[in-house]
């Protein structure tokens, strides 16, 4: 009987349902947060949620290459990698709730 109760316990730990964890943010992120507002509507600078991918892509390059300055997004923009932008942009797009990207 000892013996049939750590069973039972771990049987029952493993059946109960769990919700997902949030997405850690890729690395970056978390400064873009700092500026753009998580909700629209929210002060002069844009929130990045649900934002398409590309556009902040485009967005994000322009600003790396001096295509497009800002006294602060010129100089962000350019401590991040092609790799870095997109994993920004994929979080952002999705909500800022997307999957972390797969390690290889």
């Amino acid at each position: 009987m000892l013996l049939l109760l750590p069973a039972l316990w771990v049987a029952t730990f493993l059946a109960i349902p769990t919700a997902p964890a949030e997405a850690a943010p890729p690395r970056g992120a978390t400064s873009c947060t700092g500026c753009h507002p998580r909700a629209a509507g929210r002060g002069p600078i844009p929130s990045l949620n649900g934002q398409p991918s590309e556009q902040i892509v485009s967005q994000m390059t322009a600003f790396r290459s001096g295509e497009r300055t800002s006294t602060v997004m010129t100089r962000i923009a350019k401590g991040f990698s092609d790799e870095e932008i997109r994993a920004i942009a994929d979080y952002f797009a999705a909500g800022g709730n997307a999957p972390p990207p797969a390690q290889p």
